[in-house]
C-alpha cells in the first residue's frame, strides 16, 4: 500500500461514496441546493439525473446528512423488485416486520408512521437510487405513495435518482400522471479540466497528503483527457498511477507512467489481444511461396467475432483435414514441402507473444523412414514447440527500479510465477509483485496469457530473471 510511502492517513481515491471526500463542482452545488430547497418546500416529487460515475450516491449521502436533524429518511437502492417488494423494503428499513402482512395492512402501517412523523414535526423523505431499473408499474406505485397527504402538506417527500435512462422512461406517455407530479429536476455534469485538477488536490488534502505535487503537468493532461471529467474514472486512474509509482520507488507520477496505466486499464485493447485468435488453425505456406522449410504462421484476427464454439469446431476440423491431407500425399509431394536436410529450421511466428514481431527458430526434427526403408525427411510440424515465457524488460525513465513483464502460464499462481522467473517466492517478493500489479486481486487465480510485472531481483547487475536466463543459455 502506498499510504506510508506518500505519508497519507487514508486512501484518497477509494471506491466507496465517502462524504468526507465530497467535492462539489458547479453542477453538484446547483443540484444539492435544488434538492434541499425542494424538500424544505414540501414539493413532493423530485428527480436527480446523472450518467454513471458522477457522484450521485455521494451527493445523496451529503443531502441526507443535511436533512438529518429535521427529517427521517429512507434510502432504497434495491430496485430489481415489484411493487409489493418495494413496500416491503420500505417498511423493513423502518424496522417493521412485514412477514405475513397483506398489501393493505402494509399501506396502513406506512400511513400510521407518516402521520406520527408529521405530528413530531419531522419530514419523511424516501430516496430511491438506481431508479432507472424500476418497471413502469413500480413507478406508478411510487406515484400512489405521494397520495399520503393532509389538506395542508405532503406526508411523504420522494426523490428518484437515476441515470439518463430514467428521464427517457419518465417521458413515456404511460407515466404522464407521474410527470405532472415532478416539481423539480436536477442534473449532474462531468468536471471541467480545472475542476478535475481541483478534485484531485481536494482528495489528496483530505487524505492527509502534505508533500509536493504528485502528478506532473503531462500526467494531469492525460488524466483530464482519459477520465472525461468523471470522478469514478479519475479515482481509478489516480489509484493505479500511485500504486505503480510506489512500486517503482517514485515520488511523482509522470506522463510515461500515466500512459502505461491507461494501457493497463484499456478494456478495448485487452479484447483485441484476446487469446481467442490462438484457437485458429495454423496456415502452411504453399510451394510457390517458399523453397525452404515451410513457414507456419497464424492468420490475422478478423474484425468479425465468431461464437467460441464455432471457432473451436472450425479449428479442430481444419487440423484434422491438414493431418489427413499430409499423410495421404505421395513421397514426392512430401519432399516438395519438407526438404530432407536435417539442418533445416522451422520458423514459427506467434502473434500472441508479448514480444510482438519477434521470430523464434526451432531445430527441425530428425528425418524419419518410410515403410520401404527410404528416408523421406522430417515429419510436418503442425504445432509450435513450447517456448519460455516472454519477458519485456522496461528501463525506468529516471533512477527508479527496473521491471519486467512475464506472460502467465495456465494454472499458475503468483507464488509459482515468482519461483519460476525470479528463483525465489518469499513474502517480500510476492508483496512487491502485487504492488506492481494493483489489479491483481487474487494471487491464487490468475488468468492465463495475462501479462504481469515483476521486479528485478538485482539492481547492481543487470541480471535477468531465472526463466529468461535459462532461455538464453539454451539458445547459446
Amino acid at each position: 500500500m502506498f499510504l506510508d510511502f506518500y505519508q497519507m492517513q487514508c486512501e484518497p481515491f477509494g471506491v466507496t461514496p465517502d462524504p468526507r471526500f465530497l467535492y462539489l463542482g458547479d453542477s453538484h452545488h446547483e443540484a444539492l441546493a435544488t434538492l434541499y430547497c425542494g424538500i424544505e418546500a414540501d414539493r413532493g416529487f423530485m428527480v436527480l439525473i446523472a450518467p454513471p460515475g458522477l457522484g450521485k450516491t455521494t451527493l445523496i449521502f451529503q443531502l441526507i446528512e443535511k436533512l438529518r436533524p429535521d427529517a427521517r429518511t429512507v434510502f432504497l437502492f434495491q430496485t430489481q423488485c415489484n411493487s409489493r417488494e418495494l413496500i416491503q423494503f420500505l417498511l423493513n428499513d423502518l424496522g417493521v416486520d412485514v412477514n405475513g402482512m397483506e398489501t393493505v395492512a402494509m399501506h396502513n402501517k406506512l400511513n400510521q408512521i407518516l402521520v406520527q412523523e408529521r405530528m413530531a414535526g419531522r419530514r419523511f423523505v424516501l430516496i430511491v437510487d438506481e431508479a432507472q431499473n424500476l418497471d413502469p408499474g413500480v413507478l406508478e406505485t411510487i406515484r400512489l405513495l405521494s397520495n399520503f397527504e393532509t389538506s395542508q402538506a405532503k406526508l411523504l417527500q420522494i426523490l428518484l435518482v437515476g441515470q439518463p435512462q430514467l428521464a427517457r422512461k419518465l417521458a413515456g406517455s404511460s407515466l404522464e400522471q407521474l410527470q405532472q407530479r415532478i416539481s423539480m429536476f436536477a442534473k449532474l455534469e462531468p468536471f471541467s479540466a480545472e475542476e478535475t485538477a481541483r478534485y484531485i488536490a481536494h482528495r489528496l488534502k483530505v487524505a492527509g497528503y502534505a508533500g509536493g505535487e504528485l502528478f506532473t503537468a503531462g500526467a494531469m493532461e492525460i488524466i483530464k483527457d482519459r477520465s472525461k471529467g468523471v470522478p469514478r474514472n479519475i479515482n481509478r486512474l489516480c489509484f493505479s498511477a500511485l500504486s505503480l509509482a510506489c512500486a517503482m520507488g517514485r515520488k511523482r507520477v509522470d506522463a510515461d507512467m500515466m500512459r502505461e496505466v491507461v494501457a493497463d486499464l484499456d478494456v478495448e485493447s485487452r479484447e483485441q489481444e484476446s487469446p481467442r485468435q490462438l484457437m485458429l488453425p495454423p496456415r502452411i505456406s504453399s510451394p510457390a511461396e517458399t523453397t525452404d522449410s515451410p513457414v507456419i504462421s497464424y492468420p490475422e484476427p478478423s474484425n468479425s467475432r465468431l461464437p467460441r464454439w464455432a471457432v473451436v469446431v472450425a479449428g479442430a476440423a481444419a487440423s484434422i483435414a491438414i493431418a489427413v491431407g499430409l499423410f495421404s500425399y505421395s513421397h514426392g509431394r512430401i519432399s516438395r514441402f519438407l526438404p530432407g536436410r536435417t539442418s533445416a529450421s522451422t520458423i514459427i511466428r506467434n502473434p500472441s507473444s508479448s514480444t510482438r514481431g519477434s521470430v523464434r527458430t526451432a531445430p527441425a526434427p530428425s528425418p524419419v523412414s518410410s515403410p520401404n526403408g527410404k528416408t523421406v525427411g522430417a515429419p510436418p510440424m503442425t504445432t509450435p514447440p513450447p517456448t519460455p515465457p516472454a519477458v519485456d524488460t522496461q528501463a525506468p525513465t529516471d533512477n527508479g527500479p527496473k521491471t519486467v513483464k512475464v506472460v502467465v502460464r495456465p494454472g499458475e499462481t503468483l507464488q509459482q510465477i515468482a519461483l519460476r522467473t525470479l528463483g525465489q517466492d518469499d513474502s517480500q517478493i510476492l508483496k512487491q509483485i502485487q504492488q506492481l500489479n494493483p489489479r491483481l486481486t487474487n494471487p491464487d487465480h490468475i488468468e492465463a496469457d495475462e501479462e504481469i510485472r515483476l521486479p528485478q531481483i538485482s539492481k547492481a547487475s543487470n541480471s535477468l530473471p531465472v526463466a529468461v536466463a535459462n532461455d538464453l543459455s539454451r539458445k547459446n
